[in-house]
């Protein structure tokens, strides 16, 4: 089994899982490209397939299916052209394939694998077959129905339009006395494996029954009138394979009478409620149930249910075409259709039984499906939104080149546009208005503003003082300037620690709410990254030149405003050269010195020249006298008694 990944589809019935587990695409040939295989990635429905068998399909449709006693071998027939197809299951591989001159109607596997096959074909011809090819064919005397094998006699039984049934002898190799009945024509013909009673169906809706030990009729009944249904004929017939008196006949009518061999009144009447016949009617059991199970067929749904209470299980309805047989593993839950195409779809029902050996990686699949139960449901919202990805790219779109001068504003003007369109399909119930609320993209076609998307003088800043008017919001630029010029500040954790009682309070959608509301905190870089913020500028192009180029430039930038006596080094150094003055200009005042008291330096003492008003200075002459003005901010002498002088 090839298996690529993604989730088994699954679906549910009466709560019953029900998994289908083989690919409804061809085989991919091994010659096939490296460069074709590679793009079969990028298929969603490629890389999810799982085939179950090799070449598990037919040109046209399957006829019959069916799997060895031994459990080794699967084995199918179909059209067109008629052929034959053995898989071994061990291998996961078609084993061979044989074609034939005629259809084939039914076919019985005479051993326990396939080494011999009887095959019943349209053209009234039984072709014996073994594990070489053909081994010999014969012909019988009217077109036949159906055919079962007696392992017990080795005759090979054939039910055909005709009154009578064929019997040959397979260790003879001769026709043998034919069983007679009292229908009209026989359309099946069964057999228990218990007890070695053989049961035929009729057109006229009767069963009778033979003892292959005398070869006589035990038994008739009329099989499908306590249905109710007139004029229909027996379709299906199986034995119960465990106790042996239990009898299921299938009718025309699309209904399925249990019988016990004692009893001559149906136990039970199960309706399809299709009105199709019945195709297969096979028991089944295995270690998930205690009873064993009806699962009765039909050409348009398989129904699983209970003969001791009548209450269904679950169903199988294929939508690739018509029913026309089924092949179930024994003492598993797995199941094959052949079906009216090409098609060989296989389901596995955990509930019904485990997995065959030859495929139990298929158990590790399903449990995987079992712990995500709500996977179908996210398969069908995945496949809603391919399908509507899928409507959209089916429009019709116009892929435009964008001008060279704004082309930001000429992308907007576009987006504008397909949202509006968008609004107006989810609304098309309201009515348009006719006023435009802002511009659109036939400002792009008109010829009188060709030259705003073509002339680089018409180019919009916007970094612009009238630009930042009209747009107050905060823009992209600024968002980056930030990040450029900042770095956040990393604050410690606050200590939550407290009492238990309150920590345990505190749930953490209002913590959450709390840490949203503290302002975030910015720290700039350096002096650098200061100014350039404050004049708006970025520093991402100068960081991008390379280092002899970013160094000429800071120099240049540098030597502006800077005066001449200053000389500026590598790496943003300035130096600079001065004399000092004399000494000898700093004479202190003699009168001051007299005074005895040390006198601070003023105006003359600094060599300064006075200013023509004067400075202000304080100076205290007599009890509460003030000196006069002097330098600026110089104390005065002392004065007379709140006398004021100049200097």
């Amino acid at each position: 089994m090839a298996y690529e990944g993604g989730q088994l589809k699954s679906t549910s019935i009466n709560g019953v899982k029900m998994y289908s587990v083989s690919s409804q695409n061809r085989s991919l040939a091994t010659w096939l490209p490296p460069k074709k295989l590679r793009a079969l990635r990028k298929d969603t429905k490629y890389m999810q397939r799982m085939r179950l068998l090799e070449d598990m399909r037919f040109e046209t449709a399957t006829t019959k299916i069916k799997a060895t006693p031994d459990g080794e071998f699967l084995i199918a027939s179909g059209i067109y052209p008629p052929q034959i197809k053995v898989y071994e299951l061990g291998q996961l591989s078609l084993k061979f394939e044989r074609h034939f001159d005629s259809e084939i109607i039914d076919f019985q596997v005479l051993a326990g694998d396939y080494s011999k096959l009887a095959f019943l074909c349209a053209d009234r011809s039984i072709c014996l077959h073994a594990k070489y090819g053909k081994h010999y064919s014969l012909r019988i005397p009217r077109m036949g129905r159906n055919i079962e094998y007696d392992c017990w006699s080795c005759d090979l039984l054939c039910a055909a339009s005709s009154p009578d049934l064929y019997r040959i002898n397979l260790e003879q190799g001769r026709f043998l006395s034919s069983l007679v009945t009292h229908s009209p024509a026989l359309n099946v013909v069964a057999r228990s494996k218990l007890h070695g009673l053989v049961a035929c169906g009729g057109e006229d809706g009767a069963v009778e029954c033979f003892d292959m030990r005398t070869r006589a009729a035990v038994g008739r009944i009329n099989a499908i009138a306590p249905s109710g249904d007139i004029d229909q004929e027996v379709t299906a017939i199986d034995f119960d394979g465990e106790g042996g008196f239990m009898m299921a006949v299938g009718s025309g009518g699309g209904k399925v009478l249990l019988y016990d061999l004692r009893s001559s009144h149906p136990v039970r009447v199960k309706d399809h409620m299709y009105g199709s016949p019945i195709l297969d009617i096979k028991w089944h059991r295995t270690l998930n149930s205690e009873q064993p199970k009806l699962i009765s067929t039909d050409n348009h749904i398989v129904r699983i249910w209970d003969p001791e209470t009548g209450d269904g299980m679950t169903s199988i309805e294929p939508t690739a075409g018509a029913i026309n047989d089924i092949c179930i593993f024994k003492d598993s839950g797995l199941m094959m259709l052949a079906l009216d195409s090409s098609q060989i779809p296989s389901y596995f029902i955990p509930a019904l039984g485990p997995a065959p050996k030859w495929i139990a990686v298929l158990e590790n699949l399903t449990a995987k499906a079992l712990a995500d139960p709500f996977a179908y449901d996210s398969y069908v919202e995945q496949r809603k939104k391919e399908k509507l990805e899928a409507e959209r790219a089916s429009r019709i779109t116009i892929k435009r080149k964008l001008p060279k001068v704004n082309r930001l504003l000429a992308a907007n003007l576009l987006e504008n546009d397909e949202a509006e369109k968008d609004e107006a399909e989810d609304n098309e119930n309201k009515k348009k208005s006719k006023k435009k609320k802002g511009l659109s993209s036939e400002l792009l076609k008109d010829e009188r503003f060709a030259a705003l998307f073509e002339d680089k003088n018409f180019e919009i800043d916007e970094q612009s003082k009238e630009y930042l008017a009209l747009h107050p919001m905060a823009s992209k630029k600024q968002a980056t300037l930030v990040e450029e010029h900042f770095e956040p500040v990393m604050e410690g954790e606050e200590d939550h620690s407290g009492d238990s009682d309150a920590s345990e309070g505190e749930t953490d959608d209002s913590y959450k709410k709390q840490k949203s509301r503290v302002p975030r905190l910015y720290e700039v870089k350096d002096e650098r990254h200061a100014e350039a913020f404050f004049n708006r500028v970025s520093l991402a192009n100068e960081d991008s030149l390379p280092l002899g180029e970013r160094v000429a430039a800071l120099q240049n930038n540098q030597r502006a405003g800077i005066p001449g006596d200053v000389k500026v080094g590598p790496g943003g150094s300035r130096e600079i050269s001065f004399v000092s003055r004399s000494s000898a200009k700093y004479v202190e005042d003699q009168g001051d010195r007299e005074a005895g008291h040390k006198k601070r330096r003023g105006v003359q003492s600094l060599g300064l020249k006075p200013d023509k008003y004067g400075g202000r200075g304080r100076g205290r002459g007599g009890p509460r006298g003030r000196g006069g003005r002097g330098g600026p901010r110089g104390r005065g002498g002392r004065g007379g008694p709140r006398g004021k002088f100049i200097v």
